[in-house]
């Protein structure tokens, strides 16, 4: 269908794309919006950071779950109509996040908001890459969007930093609302009332399909989420989530497998390099969340208070708009495979060894500029290859499924990643907190001393002495609590290293890597906005 048909004849092609842009931002922005400050979340709610995280896992499950199942609505609806439904639900949605403090109403609000957030996504891409018809310029449409997803976090933190610390937590989805209407409503300004895709009417929808494959991502996040704090198996909630997600799963791929018109085909898994592409997806995720370390680090150790910390992830957002050029530059001029991963693995391997050396007590900001600008271009550099590759490794006809499971991925590895620094930070700061004090208690080495310029330092600032006594011991005990998560930092950025370094190996060996040829001419990113 002709852009002129898309859109009204007077609107420039430049403004129909900076439009789809202005509409995706906030829905990129949604995402991250739990986790802008955590701390302010959690004294809103009156939550633990645990819930938080969840009601962010909740908003991707629904993401993930409703994605093979959207485009049936897509294509019953005009595209403008399915805008409308989905621009009104997505303001309802807000406005109810707004207005409550109540934990479960919150989850159900994001759960319901990464479903209207599926549709629209899948209509602001497909008006995007329907107007997109050289290879090139849909290379550069998939580097776009996913520059956007690298940067989302970080710029949904630096946005909202201002608001946060000038009024209360809620307001944040009031911004989203009046960021996202005007956009929504000038694209409904500018379309006409078409189909983007054939009509195909809501008769045979899978739906007891997506009633099994919602609840285990759901049942994933808690297990992800609450698994330290509940101490894994030995709680019975915990075990009981992972029978049901097992038994859930069973009777999934089962479905999936005799069903004549599967809700994700199975013949995705038939791929060797799709396998090794969700693979890489997967390793990515994991190293990506090990980024928050560094963050905590900064908040927590050095001091930095949110919007100082936010400005200073701005030289995280340049090195990933950096890399994300390279990287298209390079797929533009059909360069190996290879060597687009290995040069972005290589400086991702560079910013986590270098931390493993700059995790200090005290530290200067600009230290850290040159190492931030490395971790955005290494990510810059291998997400958006990787994802191209594994998705040009499908046929088109099963390419729907096949980005349902690269969504399904990212989920899951997002979810893992953030048990896994649950897992390691209680049980690595446990470990050198233990041996800190007890190295304190057993040698005695400049204890006194230190607590006497503790106790000077604050008597001098006009404490009495008796509180001043006390009140240094709790500076030890926090700065013991410093050391024991930076040795916490310092070990697991050794792991990622390692990581990486297998990641680069096993990357050298895959020789039919450069054999894949990357081709999107008829396919468009999966309607997932992280």
């Amino acid at each position: 269908m002709s852009k002129k048909r898309i859109f009204r004849s007077w609107a420039p092609e430049w403004l129909t794309r900076l439009t789809i842009f202005v509409v995706l931002l906030p829905t990129v922005m949604l995402f991250a919006l739990s986790t802008a400050n955590v701390g302010a979340a959690t004294g809103f709610y009156g939550v633990e950071p645990a819930d938080i995280q969840f009601s962010m896992l909740l908003y991707y499950a629904a993401l993930a779950s409703f994605t093979p199942l959207e485009r049936r609505f897509f294509s019953r609806v005009s595209t403008k109509e399915y805008f409308l439904i989905c621009l009104v639900l997505q303001v309802l949605i807000s406005y109810a996040c707004y207005h409550t403090r109540t934990l479960p109403v919150l989850f159900v609000c994001r759960f319901l908001q990464g479903v209207v957030n599926c549709g629209v996504t899948s209509i602001c891409l497909t008006l995007l890459f329907g107007g997109l018809k050289s290879e090139h310029a849909r290379e550069i449409g998939y580097t776009l969007f996913y520059t956007m997803i690298l940067c989302s976090a970080s710029l949904t933190s630096l946005v909202t930093a201002p608001l946060v610390d000038n009024y209360e937590y809620n307001v944040l989805y009031k911004m989203i609302i009046y960021t996202f209407v005007p956009g929504g409503i000038l694209l409904l300004l500018l379309m006409n009332k078409v189909h983007l895709v054939r009509r195909v009417p809501l008769y045979q929808l899978d739906w007891a399909s997506f009633f099994l494959y919602s609840p285990i991502l759901i049942l994933l996040a808690y297990v992800f989420t609450y698994g330290q704090q509940y101490y894994w198996l030995q709680d019975e909630s915990i075990v009981w989530s992972i029978v049901a997600i097992i038994f859930l799963a069973t009777v999934f791929v089962t479905r999936q497998l005799t069903r004549k018109r599967p809700f994700i085909h199975q013949e995705v898994f038939l791929s060797r390099a799709f396998l090794f592409g969700i693979f890489l997806v997967g390793m990515l995720y994991l190293i990506r969340g090990a980024f928050s370390i560094t963050t905590t680090y900064f908040s927590t150790v050095l001091g930095m208070d949110p919007i100082n910390l936010y400005e200073l992830l701005i030289y995280n957002i340049l090195g990933i708009l950096i890399g994300a050029v390279i990287a298209g530059r390079l797929i533009i001029k059909k360069r190996p495979m290879q060597f687009i991963w290995l040069a972005g693995f290589f400086l991702l391997l560079l910013f986590h060894g270098g931390m493993y050396f700059l995790f200090a007590s005290e530290a200067d900001m600009r230290t850290f500029i040159i190492p931030l600008l490395l971790q955005g271009m290494g990510a810059g550099m291998v997400f958006t290859p990787i994802l191209l590759f594994t998705i040009s490794s499908v046929p088109e006809g099963i390419s729907q499924s096949a980005a349902a499971v690269g969504v399904f991925i990212r989920f899951a590895f997002f979810g893992l990643s953030t048990a896994l620094i649950n897992y390691f930070s209680l049980f690595y700061s446990k470990i050198h907190g233990m041996r800190l004090s007890d190295h304190v208690s057993r040698t005695d080495y400049g204890l006194q001393e230190r607590l006497n310029l503790y106790q000077s330092s604050l008597a001098a600032r006009g404490m009495q002495p008796d509180l001043a006594a006390k009140a240094a011991t709790g500076l030890l005990d926090k700065a013991l609590q410093k050391q024991a998560f930076l040795k916490y930092a310092m070990d697991y950025y050794e792991m990622v290293v390692i990581l990486i370094l297998g990641l680069m190996l096993l990357i050298i060996m895959a020789p039919f890597i450069n054999r894949i040829i990357i081709d999107v001419k008829a396919k468009q990113p999966a309607a997932a906005t992280f």
